[in-house]
């Protein structure tokens, strides 16, 4: 490990709560007393515009990189994707997915194919060569977790050197160091740096003639003043197939396409506070709101509603999952002092030709179970 440390991302959770802050605290101080890891922290990852300081700072690094925040694995690999600080998916312990009794080479064997598995949606575009190590920090509140975990992830890869690069920050490595300051940085205690680094007109840049020599440990932390909570669709790329049926169900100008033809989140502000309705169409389960309250919705890993053989909702006369973003765009709709339309627009097309697929096991069942009363 000598001269060589991997990158690990503090997200930090919205609001002040301190008992995460005390985690997230916790966490780095070991890292940088263990030597381990070359620390940044930053605000909440998904109120982060993508010009943000903290945002640029996250595309400026280079080689592997472990993000640590407030949500779901997956929620945290597409937010980070969508803006741009992209990465093959690197798997933790954490999220029960390598086998404990692994040796060293068997796990760097397993980290080495990370990410090649063939994707049944249409992909990341411009995925560099290297992986992103994604924890949700709700896992655990034994900060030696986080820490043995980015232990054992950096003893079983060879982590170049972090390389900054693009908007004038350098390496905490580098002889010549300085750290991002002023203007929304601060240290750990929230206490402004000024080491040769300057603002103008929004832009960072470092004065090499008064940067000065810091230590090898010192963390980089971005504030998070003035920024604002957020709500947005985050598109899995993984899992999209380009169907397109968000857009046409998304009346609010949410949705775009690409030069490619590919779908996109374009206006994101432009999505109603609180309404996931898009995600509940979506037959991919490809559509993630991370700051939901139902998991499936927020980005824990699992097949959308629809892949259950028995519709829960049908035995026990809830609403099914298109009745309620029906439900939910109305609302939003009226809201914004225009006609609520139902189910005569942007209807799924799977579900306009439901009706047409050949009777099979299930359909008797549920007729049997409709017979019943249940």
């Amino acid at each position: 490990m000598a001269g060589r440390k991997i990158n690990v991302i503090i997200s930090q959770a919205p609001g002040k709560n301190p008992v995460k802050r005390h985690l997230e605290e916790e966490i780095a101080t070991q890292l940088i007393l263990s030597g381990t890891a070359e620390v940044s922290v930053v605000p909440h990852l998904y109120d982060l515009t993508s010009d943000h300081t903290g945002m640029l700072w996250l595309k400026s690094l280079k080689g592997d990189l472990v993000v640590l925040g407030w949500l779901y694995p997956r929620a945290i690999r597409w937010v980070l994707d969508r803006n741009g600080v992209k990465g093959k998916v690197g798997e933790s312990r954490l999220n029960k997915i390598e086998d404990e009794n692994q040796d060293d080479d068997e796990q760097q064997s397993a980290i080495e194919d990370q990410g090649e598995s063939i994707s049944q949606g249409i992909g990341a575009l411009d995925v560099p060569n290297r992986l992103v190590f994604a924890i949700d920090l709700r896992d655990d509140p034994d900060p030696q977790t986080y820490v043995k975990e980015i232990e054992r992830i950096a003893n079983v890869m060879t982590v170049p050197l972090v390389q900054i690069s693009g908007i004038g920050f350098q390496s905490s490595s580098s002889t010549q160091n300085t750290k991002p300051t002023t203007n929304g940085e601060s240290n750990l205690n929230g206490t402004p740096h000024s080491n040769g680094v300057s603002h103008t007109n929004g832009a960072t840049h470092v004065d090499q003639s008064t940067s000065v020599e810091q230590p090898a440990s010192a963390p980089v932390v971005i504030a998070g003043d003035g920024i604002r909570r957020r709500w947005y669709p985050v598109i899995d790329y993984s899992r999209c197939t380009n169907c397109m049926e968000c857009i046409d169900f998304c009346l609010f100008g949410v949705y775009g396409v690409d030069l490619l033809d590919r779908i996109l989140v374009e206006q994101e502000d432009n999505c109603k506070k609180g309404c996931p309705a898009c995600s509940r169409v979506c037959p991919a389960n490809a559509i993630v709101f991370p700051e939901h309250k139902t998991p499936g919705i927020a980005g824990a890993e699992g097949g959308p509603v629809e892949d259950f053989k028995i519709d829960l909702s049908k035995l026990f006369g809830a609403p099914s999952a298109l009745e309620m973003a029906v439900l939910e765009r109305d609302v939003e709709l009226v809201a914004d002092g225009r006609d609520a339309v139902g189910a005569t627009v942007g209807i799924p097309k799977r579900q306009s030709g439901a009706s047409t697929k050949p009777r099979d096991a299930l359909d008797d069942l549920m007729d049997g179970l409709d017979a019943l009363d249940v």
